[in-house]
C-alpha cells in the first residue's frame, strides 16, 4: 500500500492534530489477497481486537500492532484482515490489506461495508512479514427494518478506573447474552499515581496508573489507553461484543465543558490543545463513524424495535457547570436562592448545543422505531433533594477529602437528618394533617444534588422532553457510579419516559463518596427513594452493568452486580429488574 496515497485518501485534521483515519472497505478491496500462511503465531497484537459502531450493513474492526523494538523506528507496515461467517474462516466474506503507521501509534480501524444485515461475523488481522496473527474477534451487523427480530439486548456500562480495581464487569458483559455493549464514557481516567480511584488494592493488584503523572501529552494519553487495553477482561469484552461508545469527561479531564475543566490548570498549558490531543488519541483507540471526530453524536437503528441516539453531553455544547459556592455566603451560611434560581433557569444555558439539539429532534421525529433510546453520559432524571441533606452531605464530602474519614459528629448529624426527613416525607405522602409548617418546609425545600447533570441545564432538558413527547422513550445514563431508575417528567408533570442508569465498572460510588458503612447503605438508598420524588430505585454501593432488553411491547432493565473487584474470581448477581411499557 502506498503510504502517501493512504493518508491523502483518509486523513482528517482538526486543530492542527492528525486524527486517526478509518479506512473504508467495499467489495472492490478484496482483489489479489495473499494466501494466509499456515503457521501464523499469536503475537504482536498485544491490545487485542475490537469492533465498533455496527449498522445493518457495516461494522468497524480495529487492532493495534506492536512493532519489534529491534526494527524501530518503523514508519509503517501492512496488515491483512479477514471477515468470515465462521470462526474457522472457511467462508471469508470480506478481506483486504491496510497500512498502519507510527503517526497513529500503529492503530488501525477498517469500516467494513456492504455486509448482510442481522449477521454474526468473525474477524482477524495478520502480518505476513512477522507471521503473526491476532485473536479472532466476534461481531455482528444490526437487523434491518425488514428482518424478523423479537428482541434487542444492550449491555450498558461506564466509569472504569484502572487503579480502583479489576475489570471483572467487562468479563461479565463479555460472557452475557447482550448483542452490543453501549459504553457511556469514562473509558479511561486521566489521574496520576495515588490520585482518584487509588485504594488499598491498587499496588497489590499492580494497577498503578501509567504514566504515573496526570496525562497531558499525546504520548501520555496513548500510554494510558494501552495500559487499560492490556487488561484481559476488557480485551475479552472487545473481542466478544461490538461497542458503541461516547466519551464523558475523564477521556479529557474531570468535569470538562466546552472551554475548560475542573481538572485543568493554566500551568498545564492550553485546555483547547489538551482537548484536541485527547480527541486524537480517542479516535485512535475508540473509532467513531463520523465525518468529524469531534462530533460523536450519532444514531443506530436496530430494525423496527429501537433507534439508539448517542449524545455528547460533555464537550461540544456544554456551558460551564453552575456551582453552589458561587451563590453561597460563607459569612452568613446562606444560599442566595433568587440568584441561584435565575442562573439555573437561564434559557440560554446549554448542555447539547443548538446544532446537536436540532439533530436529535430531527432524528426522533423521523424515526419509526417503537423505542427512542438516548445513550448519554449524565443523569436526566430530576434529583431534587432537601437542601438540609445536601448541606450536611457537603460537610461529609469535605471531611473525607481532607482527612480520609468523616467525624462522628458529622456522620451522626447526616444520619439523623436523613431519618427525620424520611419520616416526615412518609407522613406527608400518607396525608398526615398533624405535620407542622416547619416540617413540611424541611422536605419541600429541595435543590438539585448534582449540577453537573441535566439538573444544571433545566431549560434545555425541557426542550429535549418536548422533542420526545409522544414517543416511547428510555434514557440511558452513566457517570455517577451508582445505579438509578427514575421517571422522566416535564415541568407540567407529564411523563415523558424512563431513565435507567448504570453503576460503574470499578469507580467508587456513594459508599466512598458519602462515607457510608455497610449497615447504613440500605437505609441511605431507602431515604433517597423516598425524598426524591421521581426516583424509583437506586443502588449506591455495588459495581456492575445494566442490561436492557427491548421488545415491541416492553423495555426490561436488569441491574447486574459483581461481588468483588479485588480478585479475579467473582460472583455475578441480579440486583433488580424493572419492566417498562
Amino acid at each position: 500500500m502506498n503510504r502517501r496515497n493512504f493518508f491523502e485518501k483518509s486523513l482528517l485534521v482538526t486543530g492542527g492534530l492528525l486524527l486517526a483515519p478509518i479506512y473504508i472497505s467495499c467489495n472492490s478491496d478484496d482483489d489479489d489477497m495473499p494466501t494466509v500462511p499456515p503457521d501464523l503465531k499469536t503475537d504482536n497484537f498485544f491490545e487485542g481486537v475490537a469492533s465498533f459502531d455496527p449498522t445493518s450493513t457495516s461494522v468497524i474492526i480495529w487492532t493495534r500492532f506492536t512493532v519489534d523494538a529491534k526494527e524501530s523506528p518503523v514508519s509503517g507496515i501492512v496488515l491483512n484482515w479477514q471477515v468470515a461467517t465462521d470462526g474457522a474462516f472457511e467462508n471469508v466474506v470480506r478481506s483486504g490489506e491496510v497500512g498502519v503507521f507510527s503517526e497513529h501509534d500503529y492503530t488501525v480501524a477498517v469500516d467494513v461495508q456492504e455486509l448482510d444485515s442481522n449477521s454474526k461475523l468473525y474477524y482477524r488481522f495478520f502480518n505476513i512479514e512477522t507471521n503473526t496473527v491476532s485473536v479472532i474477534g466476534e461481531t455482528i451487523t444490526l437487523p434491518s427494518a425488514g428482518d424478523s427480530v423479537t428482541n434487542v439486548k444492550l449491555a450498558v456500562c461506564s466509569c472504569a478506573n484502572y487503579a480502583a480495581g479489576l475489570f471483572n464487569v467487562y468479563g461479565a458483559m463479555a460472557n452475557s447474552d447482550a448483542d452490543v455493549i453501549v459504553h457511556l464514557g469514562d473509558y479511561i481516567y486521566e489521574y496520576g499515581e495515588g490520585e482518584y480511584g487509588t485504594n488499598e488494592n491498587t499496588v497489590p493488584l499492580e494497577r498503578v496508573h501509567s504514566p504515573k503523572s496526570e496525562i497531558l501529552s499525546v504520548q501520555d494519553y496513548r500510554e494510558r489507553y494501552k495500559q487499560y487495553r492490556s487488561d484481559k477482561q476488557l480485551q475479552l469484552a472487545h473481542q466478544k461484543k461490538p461497542f458503541i461508545c461516547v466519551w464523558d469527561d475523564h477521556e479529557i479531564t474531570n468535569d470538562a465543558y466546552k472551554e475548560g475543566a475542573e481538572n485543568h490548570q493554566d500551568s498545564e498549558g492550553s485546555y483547547e490543545a489538551r482537548k484536541q490531543t485527547a480527541i486524537q488519541v480517542y479516535s485512535e483507540f475508540l473509532p467513531v463513524r463520523s465525518t468529524d471526530p469531534s462530533k460523536i453524536y450519532r444514531s443506530f437503528d436496530f430494525g423496527s424495535i429501537l433507534s439508539l441516539h448517542m449524545l455528547d453531553t460533555r464537550i461540544i455544547g456544554r456551558d460551564k457547570q453552575l456551582s453552589y459556592n458561587d451563590f453561597f455566603d460563607f459569612t452568613t451560611g446562606q444560599l442566595d436562592g433568587d440568584a441561584f434560581q435565575s442562573a439555573l433557569l437561564n434559557q440560554s444555558r446549554t448542555l447539547l448545543g443548538a446544532e446537536q439539539l436540532n439533530w436529535l429532534s430531527s432524528k426522533v421525529s423521523s424515526s419509526t422505531a417503537t423505542w427512542q433510546v438516548l445513550g448519554q453520559q449524565v443523569l436526566m432524571g430530576k434529583m431534587f433533594i432537601p437542601s438540609e441533606v445536601l448541606i450536611i452531605l457537603g460537610q461529609v464530602v469535605a471531611e473525607i477529602s481532607a482527612t480520609g474519614s468523616v467525624s462522628a459528629e458529622t456522620a451522626t448529624a447526616f444520619q439523623n437528618s436523613l431519618t427525620q426527613l424520611t419520616t416526615i416525607k412518609m407522613r406527608l405522602l400518607a396525608g398526615d394533617e398533624s405535620l407542622t409548617a416547619e416540617e413540611i418546609t424541611r422536605v419541600r425545600t429541595v435543590i438539585p444534588y448534582n449540577l453537573d447533570a441535566w439538573d444544571g441545564y433545566f431549560a434545555e432538558r425541557e426542550q429535549v422532553f418536548t422533542a420526545l413527547s409522544g414517543k416511547k422513550t428510555v434514557c440511558l445514563a452513566g457517570d455517577t457510579h451508582n445505579a438509578w431508575h427514575s421517571i422522566l417528567k416535564n415541568l407540567d408533570g407529564d411523563e415523558i419516559g424512563v431513565e435507567f442508569a448504570t453503576s460503574s465498572v470499578t469507580s467508587p460510588g456513594f459508599e466512598v463518596f458519602a462515607g457510608l458503612k455497610g449497615d447504613q447503605i440500605s437505609g441511605f438508598e431507602s431515604s433517597l427513594a423516598t425524598l426524591i420524588d421521581d426516583l424509583r430505585y437506586t443502588d449506591s454501593s455495588r459495581r456492575g452493568y445494566l442490561k436492557v432488553t427491548f421488545t415491541g411491547g416492553s423495555a426490561e432493565a436488569q441491574w447486574n452486580f459483581i461481588d468483588t473487584i479485588a480478585q479475579e474470581n467473582y460472583t455475578e448477581v441480579v440486583g433488580n429488574t424493572i419492566s417498562y411499557s
